[in-house]
């Protein structure tokens, strides 16, 4: 593990860090570095949404190709499928050799989508966390934990700027770990795809529908399958596993330790390995790439018939009458 003392921020000094993107993770990133004394500026499309944003957080914000240009440091936070159109119309021509290509995820280099030249280090910095969270806890005086990985060390300073650029958004303050774009593209797709999003919402809409099958009130269904969930994984965040379950009843305890072996079987564990072997031998990266290349017609419709489910209309409704919750995704 890094920890501040490892990392030395004097290394940005007299270096332009140039973000590409201010979604989640790049408003975090451009304004924890510039609120740590780093020169930042935000390279965004032609008509972007964002511009005023950055802006109005005292960011210089100018096109792609300029800030590509400009950067001694260039993190490319944008969607995984804009980073090989990006980079060969925007970044390729402009980086120059000696210069720092970022990313805050593995996928378009270990996939080959983005070939950087060899005189140009090559690196990532993925904060475990939501760009939120990114903010937040450095503006409260902690930070997000960090992956940190090396493809490409043409200068041979590629880690200690890559942790200097941790510590500027507060990674260090939580911790930084490397490994490698392989390791850290693989368990992230896996992460999100058998447990963190697919197989927790999988999950969740089974529990749901079986309630409501069997002629209980959807609002019963969705208190228990889905808002409740937040409780629990709140308390394995804070306390493992085995402290949620000393927080829970005993009555639940003992339903976990008996129950949740039949639904996650033998079979769910084989399915998994499947997943993480399309993931391994490319062929997940192969058909996200070919999606995106044929106009994402299929995800759109995948992603317009989920938001149908009873589920989401109910929940819509009850977390209406929710103060606490934020539903300004929902409103507009």
């Amino acid at each position: 593990m890094f920890y501040d003392d490892d990392a030395d921020l004097d290394l940005l000094k007299g270096k332009t860090v140039a973000i590409l993107g201010y979604g989640s993770q790049g408003h975090a990133h451009a304004r924890n570095l510039k609120d740590s004394g780093v020169d930042v500026i935000v390279g965004l499309r032609e008509g972007s949404k964002s511009v005023e944003h950055a802006k109005a957080a005292g960011l210089e914000v100018t096109d792609l190709a300029d800030a590509s240009s400009r950067g001694d440091i260039v993190m490319v936070l944008l969607p995984d499928e804009k980073h090989h159109d990006v980079y060969e119309e925007s970044i390729k021509d402009g980086i120059a050799p000696g210069n720092l290509l970022m990313f805050g995820h593995g996928f378009s280099i270990h996939y080959g989508e983005v070939e950087a030249p060899p005189e140009v280090d090559v690196a990532l910095v993925a904060p475990k966390g939501p760009g939120h969270l990114v903010r937040r806890q450095y503006v409260e005086g902690s930070g997000v934990p960090c992956l940190i990985a090396i493809d490409s060390n043409a200068t041979g300073n590629a880690q200690q700027l890559a942790l200097a650029y941790a510590k500027g958004i507060g990674g260090t303050r939580g911790g930084v770990i490397e490994t490698t774009f392989k390791d850290e593209t693989e368990t992230d797709l896996f992460g999100e795809q058998a447990v963190l999003c697919g197989g927790v919402s999988e999950l969740v809409k089974a529990g749901y529908d079986t309630l409501v099958d069997a002629g209980y009130d959807p609002k019963l269904a969705y208190f228990e399958c889905l808002h409740e969930l937040k409780l629990i994984v709140d308390l394995m965040y804070e306390k493992g596993i085995t402290g949620m379950r000393h927080s829970i009843s005993n009555t639940a305890e003992y339903g976990d330790l008996t129950r949740g072996k039949m639904i996650i079987t033998d079979d769910t564990r084989a399915a998994m390995k499947n997943v993480l072997g399309q993931i391994q031998d490319g062929t997940f990266a192969r058909e996200w790439i070919a999606e995106n290349r044929a106009g994402q017609e299929n995800f759109q419709r995948m992603r317009k018939e989920e938001m149908g489910h009873q589920i989401e209309t109910e929940g819509k409704e009850l977390r209406s009458m929710m103060s606490w919750i934020d539903t300004e995704f929902e409103e507009g």
